[in-house]
């Protein structure tokens, strides 16, 4: 068992750390300045350009195949590339990927919409969540009703990530009520000058999602994307494939963090002496250390399962559980060791406190992941003691 990495992935690492460092993190004080006002924190072209630099230096398509001019990384070193784009909070990705069920487009939506969301010049959502039925995917309710060749979609959708921004969304709709989710849901590529519209949805963080609103939507029957009353299987797809992802970001993040945490405490003089000095504070130093470790490697696990073609769905359960916990409480820590300055606005911490407490919610509540992870093991789908399976 080798868990070294190998000198090619060793340089990948390096270079996108030495990439964050020098050109993202700059960007923070920015970020902070404008958020403070009530502005973006960063003007899209920054991104643009930011991504531009990172095509140049090789970083591209991070996960995509090579056919469509990505890096074809794999699964475990994008979990590793995450780690690194999680040290900052400036919304920064690499371009050139599109969502993985995108790969489901026939020839002809391919070139209308696959490619074109890997070159950047479109952007897409993904529409599962309803008002009604947040973690219950299988509790949807915006119907899609046949019309000669077109489908007409009514319904709304809620919480979507990018739906602002978004012109075309990849939406589940009911098209067999008596099948529901097992045959009944089919996904269409609804563009948005078919006429859904978006709301945006304040939040207590900086994520931005949407309410999108269909109203007699009319799509033609060539934009099912895979089979009519397949959706929810796409969606289940979409939903597992990536969820290793969130808790890769939240180490990236929790990393920096304990770092600020530590730099602070040997500065910090309480009483005569640095605060470092203090079994307490020593205490939740040790505690965030452990905690980040045991969800970096629980994560690294349910990469390398998708990566060699396992079923990846108990691990990544167990992973964005353990990484969305472990995040909430080592950023908490933080704040509590800077004390006042880390409730303020002039440190990024109460920033990602905000941030953070979203990864217990979205793409699978914690409730959901126990409820999974206790499932498999009551139903037998999985076993104790199985290492290597």
């Amino acid at each position: 068992m080798d868990f070294s990495l190998s000198a090619e992935e060793r340089q990948i690492r390096d270079t996108v750390r030495s990439f964050v460092e020098r050109e993202v993190v700059p960007l923070e004080p920015d970020v902070l300045r404008n958020e403070r006002a009530g502005r973006p924190g960063l003007d899209p072209r920054v991104l643009r350009d930011l991504r531009d630099k990172a095509r140049r230096s090789g970083f591209w398509g991070i996960n995509t195949p090579e056919e469509y001019g990505g890096a074809a990384l794999g699964p475990l070193m994008s979990a590793i590339v995450a780690m690194e784009t999680g040290r900052t909070f400036v919304p920064f990705s690499f371009g050139g990927t599109a969502d993985n069920i995108l790969y489901a487009c026939d020839e002809r939506q391919k070139r209308a919409y696959l490619v074109p969301t890997i070159e950047g010049e479109r952007r897409s959502c993904f529409a599962i969540t309803e008002p009604g039925a947040g973690s219950d995917a299988r509790s949807i309710r915006t119907r899609a009703v046949r019309d000669g060749d077109d489908w007409i979609i009514n319904g709304e959708k809620t919480f979507i990530t990018g739906g602002n921004e978004a012109d075309f969304v990849m939406v589940f709709a009911v098209t067999d009520p008596d099948l529901g989710a097992d045959g009944g849901v089919t996904c269409f590529l609804v563009d948005r000058d078919m006429g859904w519209k978006s709301e945006p949805i304040p939040t207590m963080g900086e994520w931005g999602p949407a309410s999108l609103v269909f109203e007699d939507v009319r799509v033609p029957a060539a934009n099912v994307l895979g089979e009519v009353g397949k959706g929810f299987d796409l969606a289940m797809r979409w939903i597992g494939q990536g969820r290793y992802m969130i808790p890769a970001r939240a180490i990236g993040a929790a990393e920096r963090m304990l770092q600020m945490a530590v730099d602070y405490a040997k500065v910090r003089v309480s009483m005569g002496h640095p605060i470092a000095d203090y079994q307490a504070i020593q205490w939740m130093i040790a505690d965030s250390q452990v905690e980040i470790e045991a969800a970096k490697w629980l994560t690294l696990y349910a990469a390398w399962r998708v990566q060699e073609g396992l079923d990846a769905r108990h691990a990544s359960s167990i992973a964005k559980l353990n990484g969305a916990t472990m995040a909430n409480q080592v950023v908490d820590r933080v704040l509590q060791i800077h004390g006042g300055m880390g409730y303020t606005k002039e440190l990024p911490i109460e920033r990602w406190y905000r941030e953070l407490r979203l990864l217990r919610i979205f793409e699978g509540t914690d409730e959901i992941q126990r409820r999974t992870i206790a499932r498999n093991l009551l139903r037998g789908h999985v076993r104790l003691g199985a290492i290597g399976e």
